[in-house]
């Protein structure tokens, strides 16, 4: 089949690799321009356009690119940007979304599922609409969310959402047949700074879920201290207090104790949260933390 791509993040390369292994025709990829990144403000090609070139395909930057005539079928999977209607009716397009839908619409499902305490998410496979993820279903597939982080969750959705693609592509029953979706529908909203802030007036329980989504961060002696891994403690500490108890750094929720594991000072590198403390304060220090 002749196709054309859109997609942007590592989550879309897996689908674009698996095209091509599958021996469809993607005549075009379309992807998000360049990024300025990093100190020296380089430019930064987006994953999908990394592969793309590494698969000797086709890039380019804007819908109008897209020959109408010269593709049957549109791949969307993370491109970051609405698909116009005028385009959607000329070019049919499906879309990987990563979610049960029609829970978790929108900008960032797989983050929205974990911080809810979600049991499980998935994939869905849409044919996509001037409406916000609200296309008809024509293939999901179920996953535990579990412990996940959001990385770890995305990885495994990416691959799952390949293979289930490629057998709508090769199903013309599914293909022809989507059912609309049903259940009551839920918008994962962007995510924002204060998504990642754990504060103290968080539960554990949403602390220990900001730290799975990657980028958590508190502060302490007004020094922002980033979080990537954490878990429960059944240690009394104050909310609002950090402190250490049987060699766990420890900070106080409005329910409960959560027990620091790896963590990045401000300035400083990626260490277990024991180090730092150690290296920073005596054993019976109690700090505020915010």
């Amino acid at each position: 089949m002749r196709v054309v791509f859109l997609g942007t993040p590592e989550a879309a390369v897996p689908t674009l690799e698996a095209l091509v292994s599958a021996g469809h025709d993607v005549v075009l990829v379309i992807t998000r321009p360049d990024r300025r990144r990093g100190r020296g403000s380089d430019l930064v090609a987006s994953p999908v356009k990394r592969a793309a070139l590494e698969l000797g395909l086709r890039v380019g930057y804007r819908l109008g690119d897209i020959d109408v005539d010269e593709v049957e079928l549109g791949i969307v999977v993370a491109y970051g940007a609405i698909i116009p209607a005028p385009l959607l009716a000329e070019v049919p397009m499906l879309n990987v979304h990563f979610s049960l839908l029609p829970r978790w619409r929108g900008a960032a499902p797989v983050q929205r599922a974990i911080l809810a305490g979600d049991q499980e998410t998935g994939v869905a496979i849409i044919s996509l609409e001037e409406t916000l993820d609200t296309g008809p279903v024509h293939l999901e597939r179920r996953v535990l969310i579990e412990e996940k982080t959001a990385e770890t969750l995305t990885r495994e959705l990416a691959a799952l959402g390949a293979s289930a693609l490629l057998e709508v592509l090769a199903t013309p029953e599914l293909l022809e047949n989507p059912r609309v979706q049903a259940g009551d529908a839920t918008y994962a909203e962007k995510l924002t700074k204060e998504t990642f802030h754990v504060t103290p007036s968080s539960t554990a329980l949403i602390a220990l879920r900001t730290t799975r989504l990657g980028g958590a961060f508190l502060f302490i002696d007004d020094k922002r201290l980033s979080l990537f891994a954490a878990h429960a403690s059944s240690a009394h500490v104050g909310e609002g207090v950090a402190t250490r108890v049987d060699g766990d750094v420890l900070i106080g929720t409005s329910s409960g104790a959560v027990a620091l594991d790896q963590i990045r000072p401000e300035g400083s590198k990626t260490m277990s949260a024991r180090a730092w403390w150690e290296g920073h304060h005596g054993l019976d220090d109690q700090l505020a933390w915010r």
